[in-house]
């Protein structure tokens, strides 16, 4: 089983980013967290930042065919990327939705998630685990 794990603008500024809302983890220990994680439960992984719509756009339709499921942490094109929920959409692969904080409890801004309409789950608030979640929900529903 293959699950891509697509991470969004300023998540690669972990530890240093607000810190009082996202943890003093670095993206360094999410990445750990991640493949140690993903080893541990016999399942291969690729885990893809980018602060750019378009690249992750291309990023998830080169994972057609490929990857068995996406966690998508589109941070702030949550909340205004239609184009990225429209990949998500055309390639049809099972995705989750985390964050690392309770969006719903932030800005009002915060509370629309274009991705929540394609998800299988939205996990929100779980801080770094909620990746572990997320990979774990896929991996209990493709098996």
């Amino acid at each position: 089983m293959k699950i891509l794990v697509i991470n969004g603008p300023n998540i690669n500024m972990l530890g240093i980013r607000e810190p009082n809302i996202y943890g003093k983890e670095t993206y360094q220990n999410l990445r750990e967290l991640i493949f140690s994680h993903a080893k541990t439960i016999g399942i291969d992984v690729e885990e893809y930042q980018s602060n750019h719509e378009g690249d992750i756009v291309d990023k998830i339709q080169t994972s057609y065919g490929i990857f068995d499921g996406i966690v998508i942490n589109p941070a702030a094109y949550t909340h205004t990327s239609i184009a990225i929920l429209d990949a998500l959409k055309a390639v049809s692969i099972p995705t989750v939705e985390v964050h690392i904080s309770d969006i719903s409890k932030r800005e009002n801004f915060r509370n629309t998630s274009y991705i929540r309409n394609i998800a299988k789950k939205s996990i929100i608030g779980h801080g770094l685990n909620g990746y572990i979640e997320a990979i774990d929900f896929l991996v209990d529903s493709l098996r």
